[in-house]
């Protein structure tokens, strides 16, 4: 049995799969994920698991370079994008329409869902290197 990190099988394969410039989707429950998209499921019920709690744990593991946010969060969802770029410190944060991040799932390993129910609480993650 794994002793710590992601114990989540899927979360965990798709993470140690991830290479340089690769794509990783996190989000709310109600995210529409592209067909030939990965969508791994963690929704129990509304808002549990969180969206942010899941972003945290993925970061523990994941290299980030770059992050993809929906432009409309910083209207509509403002204390999201706050605990965002919080979490997310030093990663450069690139903001477009919402519909394009829709869009830019298909271009993703897998689209992680979470309990989340606040609006555009999605992000796309852009996998950095450690060297």
């Amino acid at each position: 049995m794994k002793k710590r990190g992601i114990l989540n099988s899927d979360i965990s394969r798709v993470v140690a799969d991830m290479g340089h410039m690769d794509l990783l989707g996190i989000g709310d429950a109600g995210t529409p994920v592209p067909k030939g998209t990965e969508k791994i499921d963690l929704a129990v019920r509304a808002g549990l698991p969180s969206f942010i709690d899941v972003l945290k744990e993925v970061l523990e593991e994941l290299e980030v370079q770059k992050v993809y946010i929906a432009e409309e969060i910083k209207i509509e969802n403002p204390d999201q994008l706050k605990a965002i770029q919080e979490t997310l410190p030093n990663v450069e944060i690139k903001f477009i329409p919402h519909s394009e991040l829709k869009k830019k799932l298909s271009d993703s390993k897998a689209f992680i869902r979470t309990g989340e129910e606040t609006p555009y609480s999605n992000v796309i993650l852009e996998s950095g290197v450690i060297f």
